[in-house]
């Protein structure tokens, strides 16, 4: 039997508390129902998703010095996740998510990101030996780093990141209703352009091609939270592309993970497992 894939994430962790409800008008207060917290933000969400799918999951981030930082690292490796995390000295990043009754979020961070930084003590070397890699981190230079692994997607919302990185990946992801994920103006030189479009799917073009439209997944179940679907669609879509999938097949895997997170609250109770 053939050893699994090995696949890093190079991006952030908040510990996020997710409630029901609404956001409260300026003045006013708000009771939130419901509430649990959850290690997640796009790199916590992405990492788990890609260890459920059987692969090898390294996760390179950083964590507050506090009881947070080390819950999150604790539930992430419960999860099957090999955390390499540098040690910030303020609190960890948090947040706060509420969901209203049509199952979209709204989303309220606290305090800054804790990203990895190239001069932080980690075992970068492994990113070499990674058949994928998926990057939501801010240094330019731990992107560099990630390029070695065998294909990397790196999100559009970490333009500045990669421009200032000059690297070219195998495929730049963004969303068709997030204006902080646009393509437009975005002057990289990939290999492929993914744009995901919701419940609607979306469309990619590959180098010098056209763009094509992708199918949505049907969700396993009911629609219930819409927290973590764009994290875990790109973790689906690099986890396909460390195992040798063509782009094609790959977005479907993605569009399955993205459907399949839809139907439990928070950003991991529902992903898709391996054999799901």
């Amino acid at each position: 039997m053939s050893a699994p894939p090995r696949v890093a994430v190079v991006g952030h962790v908040e510990w996020v508390t997710h409630a029901r409800g609404a956001f409260p008008p300026p003045g006013g207060i708000a009771r939130l129902a419901d509430p649990f917290d959850e290690p997640a933000g796009g790199g916590a969400v992405a990492a788990a998703q890609i260890a459920k799918l059987g692969v090898e999951t390294h996760f390179f981030t950083a964590l507050g010095a506090d009881e947070a930082g080390e819950r999150a690292a604790s539930a992430l490796r419960g999860l099957g996740v090999r955390v390499h995390a540098a040690r910030r000295e303020q609190p960890q990043t948090r947040a706060v998510s509420v969901t209203g009754p049509d199952g979209d979020r709204s989303i309220a961070v606290v305090g800054a990101a804790t990203d990895a930084r190239a001069d932080d003590d980690l075992p970068w070397e492994l990113l070499g030996d990674c058949d994928g890699a998926y990057f939501t981190g801010r240094d330019p230079q731990t992107l560099r780093r990630a390029r070695a692994a065998r294909r990397l997607v790196v999100t559009a919302r970490r333009r500045r990141a990669l421009v200032d990185s000059r690297v070219g990946p195998d495929v730049v992801l963004g969303s068709a209703s997030d204006p902080d994920e646009s393509l437009e103006d975005l002057d990289v030189d990939a290999e492929a352009w993914v744009l995901t479009e919701g419940g609607r799917g979306g469309r990619h073009r590959r180098r010098g091609g056209s763009w094509e439209r992708f199918a949505p997944a049907d969700p396993p179940g009911p629609a219930v939270d819409t927290y973590g679907c764009g994290d875990s669609f790109a973790a689906g879509l690099t986890a396909g592309l460390a195992r040798g999938l063509g782009l094609a097949d790959a977005l479907r895997l993605g569009a399955r993970c993205g459907a399949a997170v839809l139907t439990g609250r928070g950003g991991l109770a529902a992903q898709l497992r391996e054999g799901g």
